[in-house]
């Protein structure tokens, strides 16, 4: 029997229903960001906004709290960016995306980077980092002392690039700001168990699933898995997308009826469900990827609307006075502009929660 073909409309469907998107759920933080596979972390504010429009009854102390009990970390993670994961998912995962870490700092370093002694900067780099938990500042310096004719950046994301590192709260807790203080995954996590490929290709499905491997890989950060997955993949269901592409999924997840209605939801800056896949249109349509893909890798905040991006949403605080800006791509009904109205006045006081008024206001594309 050929494998069944998925309309875009399912895909997305069940996209949003892995995404925790089509209705709030009762699940803890820790939950939530497994079920998720992770969230993007570049600045500390954007997961707890991700949380709020996917979680019933979400207050900022919760994932405040997970960070600081160590249920949850913020680290670098895959694609070489910071994100907020599991502490078991942190251990089991970290050795399989570790050789694209460590071929990222050839990318972003090249000639700079040439000549490090690896082993020696983190020898130099463990003990200082358990003891002191510095800011990557501190590290460029310390290393520098024993280096001084080395690149201190570059030594210093050697040494994030080999040598798995977590940033310590407040580090990553809303409103602290940027500055974060490291030390060794090992120290804060424990040990890390054996690299498990399969296991981390399995969670992404549950979160992004039906997918392929490029879509996978896209995900990652990483490459040349098919080889190394093809034993797995003769253990899962196998659909179709329109275009005739072999998708694979979990046996044992439903997908979701393509009329199943879709709830207006505010994303935040970076969110992963934008960056889940090789082709995007399953949830952001290509028309507006410009206008969510910005300048200096930036993502800005969307707005789903009947399952899809239709908007992008900014918020700003003058003194007592908060305006949450809706650019819509295109235009609505007066249905929807209300409901889009409600969810952003219930995000803007969740936000800015001690402002006296808040509002909505709708713009136009340019």
């Amino acid at each position: 029997m050929p494998p069944q073909t998925l309309s875009l409309r399912q895909l997305n469907r069940t996209l949003l229903a892995r995404q925790l998107l089509l209705e709030r759920q009762n699940l803890n933080c820790c939950q939530a960001i497994e079920a998720l596979g992770g969230m993007q972390s570049q600045i500390p504010n954007p997961p707890y906004i991700g949380l709020w429009t996917r979680l019933k009854g979400f207050s900022k102390p919760q994932l405040t709290a997970a960070l600081e009990t160590r249920s949850v970390a913020r680290a670098p993670w895959i694609r070489s960016t910071l994100h907020l994961v599991t502490a078991d998912d942190h251990q089991r995962f970290q050795p399989v995306i570790q050789p694209a870490l460590a071929r990222g700092l050839r990318s972003f370093f090249g000639a700079r980077a040439k000549g490090l002694d690896i082993e020696r900067l983190i020898a130099i780099a463990k003990p200082y980092l358990e003891a002191a938990e510095p800011a990557i500042g501190e590290l460029r310096d310390k290393l520098q002392e024993y280096e001084p004719d080395k690149d201190k950046q570059a030594m210093a994301y050697a040494v994030r690039s080999y040598l798995p590192l977590v940033q310590v709260p407040p580090s990553g807790a809303w409103g602290v700001g940027t500055r974060a203080n490291y030390t060794t995954a090992e120290s804060w996590l424990g040990r890390a168990a054996p690299a498990d490929l399969p296991a981390l290709f399995r969670r992404y499905l549950a979160a992004f699933g039906p997918a392929d491997v490029m879509d996978f890989q896209t995900w990652t950060g990483m490459t040349s898995l098919k080889s190394r997955l093809n034993e797995t993949l003769s253990t899962l269901a196998v659909y179709r997308d329109e275009s005739g592409r072999a998708l694979y999924d979990l046996p044992d997840q439903p997908i979701v009826d393509e009329d199943s209605p879709a709830p207006i939801r505010f994303l935040p800056e970076y969110d992963n469900i934008l960056i889940g896949h090789r082709d995007r249109r399953r949830i952001l349509p290509e028309l507006h990827r410009k206008n969510v893909f910005v300048s200096a890798g930036r993502v800005l905040g969307t707005v789903i609307i009947d399952g899809f991006v239709t908007a992008i949403w900014k918020i700003e605080r003058e003194k007592e006075w908060v305006t949450l800006r809706v650019t819509l791509f295109g235009e609505q009904t007066e249905d929807i502009l209300e409901k889009i109205e409600a969810e952003g006045l219930a995000l803007a006081r969740f936000i800015y929660e001690d402002a006296l008024s808040h509002r909505v206001k709708f713009m136009g594309a340019d």
